[in-house]
């Protein structure tokens, strides 16, 4: 098994169910720190892109709804859309994030 796949903990269910990471260290323990509250923010993050309605969200603009950084978001959107089956799908439209780069828009199932 990829460490992409591996889970947090070796025993816990595998990205996307749970958060993964990438590489050991930092990402491992990022991982790690997000595990117990990863599933309830993931639910948040659903909930707010599902409000949007066909209109969808940014990882950022859902970051900011929640009141959440964008980096304990963005990895819950990817979550959503590797889900089996997908949570959420692209619209097609990108939009401007704080970066000034086009974000994918995102909107629920």
């Amino acid at each position: 098994m990829s460490r992409m796949a591996e889970a947090a903990y070796g025993d816990s269910p595998i990205y996307p169910d749970a958060p993964g990471y990438k590489t050991g260290g930092t990402s491992k323990d990022a991982a790690r720190a997000i595990t117990g509250k990863a599933s309830i923010l993931r639910d948040r993050v659903f909930a707010a892109i599902a409000e949007a309605g066909a209109r969808g969200m940014t990882a950022d603009e859902a970051a900011t709804a929640l009141g959440e950084t964008v980096l304990a978001v963005r990895p819950r959107v990817s979550e959503l859309a590797k889900a089996t089956p997908a949570r959420i799908i692209p619209t097609g439209e990108r939009r401007k994030n704080e970066s000034g780069l086009a974000a994918k828009c995102w909107r629920a199932i």
